[in-house]
């Protein structure tokens, strides 16, 4: 009897040997493994990994990040150019998120209702982007990060109409690259631009929303 136990023991230690992340999952993989039940362990290094080695363009992040965190869209009156309150609100929140990665360019494309001909509605898209362009220069951000402005005139609405549609007469910026072709400055500045975000994201509590204890209590 003892002897079929101790073959049956063996044959058990042999089996979890063929497998031994059956066995000790922890101890024969990555740490966190077994935290990891939803694949999103470690997704921030995962990210870096990848776009260090390009299986990731860093322009598409920053690009879906500015488009995330900044309205990127300014609206126009019909057949008008003109920057309103609204618009230069938002080229100043533009701006803002701009002068933190000067190592990035950026384009401003131009667009219009169909209202008109075609070869106005370009003319009248540039003018658009120009100004838009034109705003976030005076707000302090270097000309030749701007790059040359282009205009879809009416081909691309947002709206498909063919009559007068706010929404389709607008500017769009978007994040196209960076400046030398690389994504890191490497003058010493880029430690500003982490420091600056950082202190960005330490939003501090209203003191109206801390209750107060009186000295009663």
């Amino acid at each position: 009897m003892k002897k079929i136990v101790l073959i049956s023991t063996a044959l058990f230690g042999l089996a979890a040997c063929d497998d031994p992340n059956a066995t000790f999952p922890n101890f024969f993989q990555e740490a966190g493994a077994i935290t990891d039940v939803h694949g999103t362990f470690g997704a921030a290094t995962t990210n870096n990994i990848a776009i260090q080695n390009g299986d990731r363009s860093y322009t598409i992040s920053l690009a879906r990040r500015f488009a995330d965190e900044v309205p990127s869209t300014v609206t126009f009156a019909f057949n008008s150019a003109a920057l309103d309150d609204t618009a230069r609100n938002t080229l100043r929140t533009q701006a803002g998120w701009i002068a933190q990665f000067p190592e990035v360019r950026f384009k401003v494309y131009g667009h219009t209702d169909a209202v008109g001909s075609n070869a106005y509605n370009k003319r009248l898209g540039l003018r658009r982007a120009r100004a838009a362009v034109s705003y976030l220069v005076s707000q302090g951000i270097d000309r030749s990060r701007l790059e040359a402005v282009v205009s879809f005139g009416e081909t691309q609405p947002i709206i498909v109409t063919e009559g007068r549609e706010r929404r389709n007469r607008r500017t769009v910026t978007e994040v196209t690259g960076f400046v030398d072709g690389h994504p890191n400055i490497l003058d010493g500045k880029y430690a500003a631009v982490i420091y600056r975000e950082y202190i960005a994201s330490a939003v501090p509590i209203p003191t109206g929303a801390i209750p107060s204890i009186s000295q009663s209590e």
